[in-house]
């Protein structure tokens, strides 16, 4: 068994080779070559947290990946110094069900949830977006700007955080690094972040919108990665009333993210307001954006396939790239 560890982990994932993956995971689980049953939850009371078990199964051509990720969300976490997100994929050999690698999880999924957001964006949002803004300033926005920035040619980004100290850091670690502009600006409130901005990215764990409706403008496009549960809403329902929505897992989305339960309950939306799965643009079976003034969202519950095939890329170059421990297992 091969280990890695979160820093070989991005090594061996870099981000436009996760975005070309996840095109074809996205494909794979709407032409159902791929098996990824909703994740189990583990509620864990006592600490008021969550653990998520996602086991998947893809197969392409002559290429198969078979994998399960277990994601634990612990909010006392960051004040003992741990991260909020505690993770580990554990890969099998899919012809004889071997373990063969475990990889370190969170780095992976702040990875691909980041490239799910870039092969959105590369195929939602308009060609001459220049201006992106983000809200959030965790590891899991970083990937955000780097993935945008990996597939538009963006001038301009706004952060926006609750904790400006954060968003300064942000703006201070992330300005240069490959394909992102020098020009990272820190938002005093969200409508300066989102006022000018043609895409905006979303990265929060918060339970109400982090923006209005009125301050997005025409032709925007929104990737969404919070709102993982019922409970959470990031997007205005008024936006996503007048936008063209695409979802990673229509069954994911409709039994997890409270951006789409929250206008379904009140009747804002109906179901058949999720316009397509991402998969289906991908295949050509269903447009994505129509016109340029359109307003596009994209809605990442996360879905595992999307960690098998990281993982298969991941450790795919770690063996070219001699990276990680062997262990007899």
């Amino acid at each position: 068994m091969r280990i890695l560890n979160a820093d070989e982990v991005r090594r061996a994932l870099p981000m436009k080779a996760a975005i070309a993956a996840m095109k074809d995971a996205y494909a794979s689980l709407s032409d159902g070559t791929a098996v990824a049953p909703l994740r189990t939850r583990l509620p864990i009371p006592s600490h008021d947290a969550l653990s998520l078990f996602m086991p998947a199964y893809m197969k392409k051509d002559s290429t198969e990946a078979l994998a399960i990720k277990i994601v634990s969300l612990y909010p006392s976490n960051p004040p003992r110094g741990l991260a909020y997100i505690q993770a580990a994929v554990i890969v099998f050999d899919a012809e004889t069900g071997r373990a063969i690698a475990l990889l370190e999880g969170s780095s992976l999924t702040a990875i691909r949830t980041g490239a799910g957001s870039g092969a959105a964006i590369d195929l939602l949002a308009r060609k001459d977006s220049r201006v992106l803004a983000i809200f959030g300033a965790g590891p899991q926005a970083r990937t955000q700007i780097e993935a945008a920035c990996a597939v538009r040619q963006i001038e301009t980004a706004w952060v926006y955080s609750l904790n400006k100290e954060h968003a300064e850091e942000f703006a201070k670690d992330m300005a240069g690094h490959n394909s992102i502009p020098h020009d990272i600006r820190v938002a005093e409130n969200p409508p300066q972040a989102v006022r000018e901005a043609d895409i905006i990215c979303s990265a929060t764990t918060s339970a109400a919108p982090v923006f209005a409706d009125r301050d997005v403008k025409l032709g925007t496009h929104i990737s969404a990665i919070g709102s993982y549960t019922p409970e959470m809403q990031e997007i205005p329902a008024e936006t996503i009333q007048r936008a063209r929505v695409i979802v990673d897992s229509r069954s994911a989305a409709l039994a997890e993210t409270g951006d789409l339960i929250a206008p379904l309950r009140t009747g804002m939306i109906a179901e058949e307001h999720i316009a397509a799965e991402l998969g289906e643009v991908v295949l050509g079976r269903k447009p994505g954006r129509r016109l340029e003034n359109e307003i596009t969202y994209f809605k990442s519950v996360g879905v595992a396939v999307q960690d098998a095939v990281a993982a298969q890329i991941a450790l795919k170059n770690a063996h070219a790239m001699n990276l990680g421990v062997e262990v007899e297992f």
